[in-house]
């Protein structure tokens, strides 16, 4: 028996839900000025978690679930992490704080569990980054954008000069506005590709690169499975978005050359291909070493970074005082959290693949853009964004939150 199968308990109005991806809605499109966002993530999730303890919100037994299961994979690990923690008071605080992710979680779960708000969710994620891209374009092509003047190395578009999280922000969110684009026709879908494809590019994250490829190969797979000429077309448009970005870009093509270092065959190529990656993977691997169980506490990687590499280390030189993270997913949740924080998130990762496994045909299908980014997100042979910051946090817990609704919402209508 599936204890998460969706029951035929009633579910909350229809504006309850609508008010709640308005919220999310909002929560995205604020993600350039941070504070804001927190802050209406913060005033819903309380709302929705006061509009339960009244009787106005109603979730059922497989959403309880989902929302225990994601909330406890993400804050086990760092309670069990905190105890003995080498920055005791940051992990405490740490600690804390996340509470606000479990009505968070509460909200999105709720939000996804209807089919009239779930669209309106996903159509509202799809409008925002049309709107960002439009507004890198504009940026690629003037050197302004909402955002202000383009940073020196990179595009930055809305996300501002001293933000350069474009890249990123619009790779993980990419698989909804092209699940919009691929419902409106081939040629839609083929100019998505392409306009993410250059601006992306030109952000210059290359994380962010392979990231957006994990999500175009496989929504081209969807979208064009066994139609080799549309397979070639999306190979050549992307292929002429990096020609462009190459001969638009001096900045561009110095990141290409940089990456192509890796090709020289030793270490030191490969750390400069990397970015100087490899110093900190190794100190993540000797904090994992020294401290296995629940590791060196969360968020603590940065005070405990010069009590693990010698002196002349590159991020020990000038005013840097240590990486500020392991830009490596596991290895952060590994160093930070030990055995037990790694084996939380695998749990609650696994069941979250088993129930998409049990799942029908129709509800992947609605499912389909979440998982998407979810897998792109944290595809293990990347390098990755801090996966305890708090803006990382939230993009992770909504994808995570959207596809755990979706998953056990109770109608089977894929989404239009």
């Amino acid at each position: 028996m599936n204890i998460l199968q969706p029951d035929p308990l009633p579910t909350s109005p229809p504006y309850g839900t609508r008010a709640a991806a308005w919220a999310l809605i909002a929560f995205v499109a604020f993600w350039p000025k941070f504070g804001v966002s927190e802050l209406i993530a913060l005033l819903s999730g309380v709302a929705v978690l006061a509009a339960t303890v009244n009787g106005c919100v109603r979730l059922r037994r497989a959403q309880w679930l989902m929302l225990a299961l994601l909330f406890f994979s993400f804050w086990l690990p760092e309670l069990l992490s905190a105890p003995d923690a080498l920055a005791r008071n940051e992990a405490w605080r740490e600690v804390a704080l996340d509470l606000r992710y479990a009505p968070f979680l509460m909200l999105v779960i709720f939000a996804a569990g209807n089919t009239a708000s779930r669209t309106l969710l996903y159509r509202g994620l799809g409008v925002i980054v049309t709107v960002w891209l439009v507004d890198a374009l504009v940026q690629a092509a003037t050197g302004w954008s909402f955002g202000g003047p383009a940073e020196a190395e990179r595009l930055s578009g809305i996300f501002g000069a001293d933000n350069l999280k474009l890249g990123w922000v619009l790779a993980v969110l990419s698989p909804f506005v092209l699940q919009w684009a691929a419902r409106r026709g081939d040629g839609v879908w083929l100019l998505a590709v392409a306009a993410l494809s250059l601006v992306v590019l030109l952000a210059g994250a290359r994380a962010a690169w392979l990231v957006l490829a994990l999500v175009l190969a496989g929504s081209a797979w969807l979208q064009f499975a066994g139609r080799k000429r549309l397979l070639l077309a999306t190979a050549a448009l992307v292929l002429a978005a990096l020609a462009l970005a190459w001969v638009g870009s001096e900045r561009f093509g110095q990141r290409i050359e940089r990456t192509a270092a890796v090709l020289s065959g030793d270490s030191e190529g490969l750390d400069v291909a990397l970015s100087y990656r490899l110093p900190i993977w190794r100190a993540a691997g000797r904090m994992i070493v020294a401290h296995p169980i629940n590791g060196i506490g969360v968020r603590g990687f940065r005070e405990a970074y010069p009590q693990f590499v010698a002196d002349d280390d590159h991020w020990l030189q000038g005013e840097n005082t240590g990486a500020f993270h392991a830009h490596q997913w596991l290895l952060e949740v590994l160093a930070e959290t030990g055995v037990l924080g790694m084996a939380c998130w695998l749990i609650g990762l696994g069941l979250l693949a088993w129930q998409w496994c049990r799942a029908s045909a129709a509800i992947r299908a609605r499912a389909r853009a979440p998982a998407l980014a979810v897998l792109a997100a944290l595809f293990p042979f990347n390098t990755h964004l801090a996966l305890y910051s708090s803006f990382w946090s939230g993009v992770l817990l909504l994808l995570l939150g959207l596809l755990a609704g979706t998953l056990v919402a109770v109608d089977e209508e894929p989404v239009k």
